[in-house]
């Protein structure tokens, strides 16, 4: 008994090989891929006919049979591992509708090399379009929190200590920053995936005359890729989108190492419904913010599968193979599959969860975030050098600490004296300058420098934000509308193809 699939090969395949290559990767592959291997079908098709490389008749007749397999859909082909993968089982299929002759003419000038390696573009194409519409949904959320609370002061953090304050408005602003930069990512992703392969064949062209600028066109690629054996061998759009992947998580890893925190009764900064949250089986007091805990080991299994796809790439040979072209994609499309849940995960986080407004004013006022701005009172109203208000405020806040009084309660004769201690100079401040220091709404309202968290600063920045994302939407809106167009088109002249009674050219060295 021969292979199933040609001739060259005298044994047909071992059952471990079909058991632990193969059909693991056929299960994985023919149901994912069946439209895109459809619409590549299709466009393939169609350039042949057009360049006269099939004639009139095999092109209506195999137009007929692809468009039957399409409305049939995957489960009508009888899968059989022993064919080795998707195209082989689907050729097979189109064979037994039209017969050996018709049916094996439609792979002339192709391989499924190039057909693989055009599959996995329009796949990571399709997932950077629908996880950069996640995230500017997330981004527009948070964006919308964050003008409701871009008055809402809070401690703001350095190495876990209260630092200065901000505003929770002015954090998840600061949020939507980042989440921008990895949506650029994801477009820089749209363009580097966004040439088509379709043609280079195994890795070096045909001879048949065939128009890889029609096919491109077809399957909504704004061009065909310039060098053959690129086209098959590199997968780097696959890395860069996992790389991207893994950048955002984790970036949506640190909100939620953040909220993790702030949940806690010790800080009790946020207040999660119990939509979000869950409860023990043993402690009838328990809610626990598991959803946080889930997102976090999401997190970690993004960036291990991405680093599984570099590592499966590193030191392959620059050509078409089954590990540097077939294995190293498949972490990035479930890479992809948990980032989409994560993304609908966060929305739900940054829409549900609210802070509890006066526990962190309360905190702001206690926690000696506030005093920075009395070092700069000193430099500003008693001439100190701001290393020498460092060392004064410093031993104020020691003092305070010593008495266990809150940051509110510092009083000028603290200063004076202080300062005395430190510099031997005599410092007297107004009472109200150190109140107005020490109240962290002015305190937060008077930090105006660019980027700051003064509200009228926050929701102006907010404006442009969003401004922002939605130039960016456009973009991706964009790319949907012209690949939606094309597909649309495709359809359209395969089924005015089987409906023509037009004469096309012979034959030309099929």
């Amino acid at each position: 008994m021969e292979s199933k699939v040609s001739s060259r090969l005298k044994q047909p395949l071992a059952q471990e090989v079909i058991d632990y290559v193969f059909l693991p990767r056929l299960n994985r592959e023919f149901f994912a891929n069946f439209e895109m291997l459809n619409h590549i079908n299709f466009a393939h098709l169609l350039m042949l006919h057009e360049q006269g490389i099939l004639d009139a008749d095999t092109s209506v007749r195999l137009a007929g049979a692809l468009l039957k397999i399409q409305a049939d859909g995957p489960d009508a082909v009888a899968l059989d591992a022993a064919r080795e993968e998707a195209y082989f089982n689907y050729e097979a299929h189109l064979i037994g509708m039209v017969g050996a002759d018709t049916g094996g003419r439609l792979h002339t000038a192709r391989s499924r090399n190039d057909m693989g390696a055009t599959i996995d573009r329009i796949r990571a194409r399709d997932f950077a379009v629908r996880i950069g519409q996640a995230l500017i949904d997330v981004a527009q959320a948070a964006l919308a929190q964050a003008g409701k609370f871009a008055h809402c002061v809070m401690p703001g953090y350095t190495h876990m200590q209260a630092a200065q304050p901000i505003t929770y408005g002015y954090y998840l602003s600061a949020l939507v920053e980042a989440w921008s930069r990895d949506i650029d990512r994801l477009l820089h992703v749209l363009e580097t995936a966004d040439g088509s392969p379709l043609g280079a064949c195994a890795l070096a062209g045909t001879s048949f005359p065939i128009d890889r600028d029609a096919t491109s066109a077809m399957l909504g690629f704004t061009r065909p890729l310039a060098n053959a054996l690129d086209g098959v061998a590199s997968r780097d759009f696959a890395l860069e989108l996992s790389a991207a992947l893994s950048i955002m998580m984790i970036t949506c890893s640190r909100m939620v190492q953040d909220f993790y925190i702030w949940s806690t009764p010790e800080f009790g900064y946020l207040v999660f419904p119990d939509s979000v949250a869950s409860t023990s089986s043993i402690m009838p007091q328990k809610k626990n913010p598991a959803v946080l805990e889930y997102l976090r080991g999401k997190t970690g299994h993004v960036i291990g599968m991405t680093t599984a796809a570099f590592a499966t790439v590193k030191s392959t040979h620059f050509t078409h193979s089954g590990d540097s072209s077939r294995e190293s994609t498949r972490t990035c499309w479930e890479a992809c599959e948990e980032s989409l849940k994560a993304l609908a995960l966060m929305k739900l986080l940054v829409e549900k969860v609210e802070p509890d407004q006066a526990r962190m004013a309360v905190r702001a006022a206690d926690d000696f975030s506030t005093v920075t701005d009395l070092a700069d009172l000193l430099v500003r109203k008693a001439g100190a050098s701001f290393r020498d208000a460092h060392h004064i405020i410093g031993a104020v806040v020691r003092d305070a600490l010593d008495r266990g009084i809150p940051a509110r309660d510092i009083t000028p004769a603290m200063i004076q004296a202080a300062a005395a201690a430190q510099t031997g100079r005599q410092i007297v401040l107004r009472d109200a300058d150190i109140g107005d220091c020490l109240d962290p709404v002015r305190n937060v309202a008077a930090r105006r420098s660019q980027g700051g968290p003064a509200p009228e600063l926050v929701l102006g920045r907010i404006d442009e934000q969003k401004s922002v994302l939605d130039a960016k939407r456009q973009v991706i809106d964009a790319t949907v509308r012209r690949i939606g167009d094309a597909r649309a088109l495709l359809q359209r002249r395969m089924r005015a193809l089987v409906s023509s009674e037009a004469t096309a050219p012979d034959l030309q060295g099929a």
